[in-house]
């Protein structure tokens, strides 16, 4: 399931960025990215993503990004190819990335729509959690 994973998300590779949305080839965001994986890995969401600021609550400290993938994916303690990796940018967990393998990482950010880079010392050290999508099983 791995690498399936990894063959979804980079199909993905190339869709602008689009605060909020999660359309493989039109637009989306960090999140909309791994909703898109979701829905073709393990079927219908799981739940309704409410609106959200790209401040990702900030201002109140809510981890919300984090609490959310502990409750729909299972926390992992070192990551693997087909992982999800959550980043802590400035305040609270806000920024969503698959790790695609060989040091890599898709993931989807503003003025560069999804793209595959480097998972570089900088991201690296932001890590604030790693989660494993759930067998299709379950």
């Amino acid at each position: 399931m791995r690498n399936d994973v990894v063959a979804v998300a980079r199909r993905w590779v190339g869709t602008p960025y689009q605060h909020q949305a999660s359309c493989e080839g039109a637009g989306t965001d960090c999140l909309g990215l791994v909703r898109g994986i979701w829905r073709e890995i393990c079927g219908a969401e799981p739940a309704v993503v409410p609106a959200y600021t790209p401040d990702w609550s900030e201002t109140s400290k809510d981890e919300r990004l984090l609490e959310a993938m502990g409750r729909y994916f299972t926390h992992v303690p070192e990551a693997a190819i087909g992982d999800v990796l959550v980043f802590r940018l400035r305040v609270v967990a806000k920024h969503l990335a698959v790790v695609s393998g060989h040091g890599k990482i898709i993931h989807a950010y503003s003025g560069r729509g999804v793209v595959e880079t480097p998972l570089s010392a900088a991201w690296e050290r932001r890590i604030a959690g790693v989660f494993r999508f759930p067998d299709r099983s379950n």
